[in-house]
């Protein structure tokens, strides 16, 4: 009898323990599902809005979206991921907002120059780059009133769900102009060439011109692109001495020249393009070599890169004998491409690929767009003086 009262209660012991198993199992593995339910509802909000077109639902669901992420543990956070959205598009700081002025008031008066961007949503890079244009302006031209227009929709919907900062795309941007009764309106773009964005923008300001008496878009910054790669302006010139004097200061050195003697190149990264006007940057490293700057070279991420691209412009360093590094973007704002296909810490970095070369003993960055160089900012005023 004692024999066989043990086994019962061995039996049962065991069917105990195996059902709190099972249940402890079963608990976790439905709070898991829970917590990808609750992020993947939200990477659809975030993807939703991830788009280049504005609608009438678009205010709402920028709302929508952050209320949702707010509503996210930490550990919800971490599991955000659908075909744009990541944990960063809201948790990642890239500054406080509240430095940045949207410029998009009314009372704008008669005279107007709309300073186009494409935008960027970090934070900071915002306020000095883009902003360090529209104030110079404002300070060139006091009888002006100075606004802005983004034309990535994509990052006004990143910038308005994530800070509430609310940004005007180039049609809302007119239609403002319009409304509030401007004469003259001057469109000033930030950006760097004649390229795909540019055109964009000349299209849509075609559709415009007869909402007011006098509607001219200046030059974006390098000017105009030129035929080859010989080709190079006045434009090109002053950016690559601005940009070189800048990253040289920066650098903690007194001239260029004291840099290559210290075994010192620098490498500007642009953002390439498949556009035609591509040729721009092999023209600034015709004009870099112009410049008799032969420590300084030009390199771009996307587009058609051939001779710009990473692996071939570590070649050119290595073969020129410079065994420092110091990686700049040739860009006007320090966005994502910036602080992430230069400046990050993944495989495919420049950063990464110039350390992982093992060809240089050192490689150091400055994330800073040309839009805060004081020079850079006086040459925007001069193009928007030449059609004034």
């Amino acid at each position: 009898m004692k024999r066989r009262s043990l086994s019962l209660f061995l039996i049962l012991a065991m069917t105990v323990a195996t059902a709190v198993v099972f249940t402890g199992c079963g608990s976790s593995s439905s709070k898991k599902t829970e917590d990808q339910k609750a992020a993947d509802a939200v990477a659809r909000k975030i993807d939703a809005i991830y788009v280049q077109e504005r609608t009438s639902k678009t205010d709402q669901q920028c709302k929508e979206a952050k209320e949702a992420w707010d509503k996210l543990t930490k550990k919800q956070k971490l599991l955000v991921k659908g075909e744009y959205a990541d944990p960063d598009y809201f948790g990642k700081d890239t500054g406080d907002a509240s430095k940045d002025d949207p410029l998009n008031e009314d009372n704008i008066g008669q005279n107007e120059i709309l300073v186009t961007s494409f935008g960027t949503s970090y934070n900071d890079s915002r306020a000095e780059d883009i902003g360090g244009v529209e104030k110079a302006m404002a300070a060139a031209f006091p009888g002006w009133s100075v606004r802005r227009a983004f034309t990535s929709q994509i990052i006004i919907n990143h910038i308005q769900a994530r800070d509430g900062e609310k940004i005007d795309n180039v049609e809302q941007a007119l239609d403002r102009a319009e409304k509030n009764g401007v004469k003259n309106l001057i469109i000033q773009p930030t950006h760097l060439m004649h390229g795909e964005e540019y055109d964009q923008l000349k299209e849509a300001v075609e559709k415009h011109e007869d909402d007011f008496d006098s509607v001219k878009i200046a030059e974006p910054l390098l000017g105009e692109v030129g035929s080859d790669a010989t080709v190079i302006n006045a434009d090109k010139q002053a950016v690559a001495q601005d940009l070189t004097a800048e990253a040289v200061k920066t650098a903690g050195y007194s001239s260029l020249q004291e840099a290559a003697n210290d075994g010192v190149a620098f490498v500007f990264m642009g953002h390439g393009t498949s556009h035609e006007a591509n040729i721009t940057y092999d023209q600034m490293q015709t004009q870099m070599e112009n410049l008799g700057y032969s420590n300084v070279f030009i390199g771009t991420v996307e587009g058609k890169p051939a001779d710009t691209a990473c692996p071939k412009v570590i070649k050119k360093v290595k073969k020129a004998g410079y065994k420092k590094v110091i990686l700049r973007d040739l860009m006007v704002v320090a966005g994502d491409h910036a602080n992430n296909d230069m400046a990050g810490d993944d495989k495919d970095s420049w950063k990464s690929q110039f350390n992982d070369s093992g060809y240089f003993d050192s490689v150091e960055t400055q994330i800073a767009g040309m839009g805060r160089i004081p020079a850079i900012q006086q040459i925007y005023v001069a193009h928007t003086r030449a059609v004034m």
